[in-house]
This record gives structure tokens, sequence and C-alpha cells, in this order.
């Protein structure tokens, strides 16, 4: 069992990434074919996943074992999906919501685009906190770990998508955030892209390092859960260069997008 669980915890990594997004644009796109709260609605409905999983965080703290490993994991990814379930359902986004004016650059151009996600960054920032504090003093660090490797991987990840990259899938931008797809930019390779590729990168290469070293099951499930989610996020980096069909993973499961006069969920 020691030498399979690593690979049963990679396993399970990939389809926890794959579940809680598939839930949350599953949620977020039956609220754009519903009225004007309905996104608001399923924010409240999700937060009892919110409080389980600062909870789980809580009681997988203490004691590091197999089982507390994964509710660490699991736990933060509650966390992680309920701020962006309120990030997509553009509850929690930021002061501007405008489309990006024609012609802008610059630091100009920078600042109006953090406006746009201002209060969301604000909040993950928040959640990270709260997920180190709900673990402090404790032995499981997974939680906060997985947290953490979301974290960085979205900030390069929208970095990239303000700088430019040469593929953007906006399938899946949701009705309330169409505005932000203004302050994309889909154009050659900025140097944005190699920087977060060389940190995710190194960070794979940290965590395998511990993977290879780890001197017990649950040490080398911690590491392989925290390899695979590293490694996801490094080829989600990818695919904005690479143009593979990545939306096929989710658009078989999803409701078919609300139109409006003049304008789709297919932005």
């Amino acid at each position: 069992m020691t030498i399979i669980s690593p690979w049963i915890a990679a396993i399970c990594a990939v389809f926890a990434w794959w579940f809680f997004t598939g839930a949350i644009l599953f949620a977020v796109r039956k609220s754009d074919a519903g009225n004007a709260v309905a996104h608001g609605r399923s924010v409240v409905l999700a937060v009892p996943m919110l409080a389980l999983g600062f909870a789980g965080l809580v009681v997988s703290a203490g004691t590091v074992s197999v089982l507390n490993v994964y509710m660490a994991f699991l736990s933060a990814l509650m966390v992680w999906g309920w701020v962006e379930l309120a990030f997509l359902a553009g509850i929690i986004t930021g002061p501007e919501r405008r489309p990006c004016p024609a012609g802008l650059m610059g630091r100009a151009r920078f600042i109006r685009a953090w406006r746009t996600v201002a209060h969301h960054e604000l909040l993950l920032l928040a959640a990270f906190i709260g997920v180190i504090g709900a673990t402090w003093g404790g032995s499981n660090i997974i939680g906060p770990a997985t947290f953490g490797v979301l974290f960085g991987a979205r900030i390069s990840a929208k970095l990239n998508l303000f700088y430019g990259v040469p593929r953007i899938n906006t399938e899946f931008v949701p009705l309330p955030l169409a505005h932000m797809t203004s302050y994309f930019r889909m154009g050659g390779v900025t140097p944005a892209f190699p920087i977060g590729i060389g940190f995710l990168t190194v960070l794979i290469l940290w965590c395998a390092t511990g993977l290879t070293s780890a001197a017990t099951p649950a040490d080398a499930t911690g590491f392989a859960l925290l390899t695979a989610m590293a490694t996801l996020a490094a080829i989600e980096h990818a695919l904005m260069v690479i143009p593979l069909p990545d939306a096929k993973l989710w658009r078989w499961m999803l409701p078919a997008p609300t139109t409006t006069t003049g304008k789709s969920n297919e932005l």
C-alpha cells in the first residue's frame, strides 16, 4: 500500500480538480439561466461548504495521518471553491464593472484591471490567512500548502491573461464577468509566462523531491497531492499556449449557455 498510495493520491487530486471545477461551472451556468438573484443564491447556499472546509482544516491539523492529509486537502479545496464561486457568480469581484476602454495602455490599464478583481484578490488573501490560522500549531500543513499552490498559480494565470498569451478560452466566462474579457490580451508570449512556468516547475520539483524522500505513507500522500496540483497548474498554463480542446472536459456536463441580445456566454 505504501508503494501505490502516492499514485492513488495523484489520481484523487486530478479527480478533485476536475470535479470541483465542474461543480462550480455547473452552478454558475445554471445561475446564468436564472433571474437577477440566482447567482447570489448559489453563493449563499454554498456557505455550508465553506464552513465544512474550515472545520475539516481544524480537525485534521493536529495529527499527520493519511486520512487527515486527505481531509486537509479536500477541506482546502472547499474553501477555495467557495471563494471562486463567489467570484465567478459576480458577487465578490471588484469596484470596477465596466469593460476596458479601447486604447487604454500601461499603468492605467493595470490599475483598472486590478479594480475589476480587487475584492476577490483580497478575499483570497483573507481566506489564505484564515486557512493558516485554522491549522496554526498543528503538524499537518497540507491544507495551507494546497491553498498556497492554488493561490500562487492563480496569480500567475491572471497576470498572463492580462499581459498576453496566444490562447485564451472564454467559453466558460459567466455573464456577470463578461466585462473582464476586455482586459485579456491575446498575443505573443510575454515574460510573465516563463516566470510563471519557472515558478511552477520549481514547485513541482520541490514537491517531487519530498515525495521521493517521504518517510511515512502520510508524508508520501501529502507530497503526491501537492505534486499533482502543481503539475495541473503547470498544464493549465501550458494550455494558454498549446491549442488543445480542454473545454471538452466539462462542456458535456454543463447546461446550454444562456443567450442575450447581442451577446452569449461564448465570448
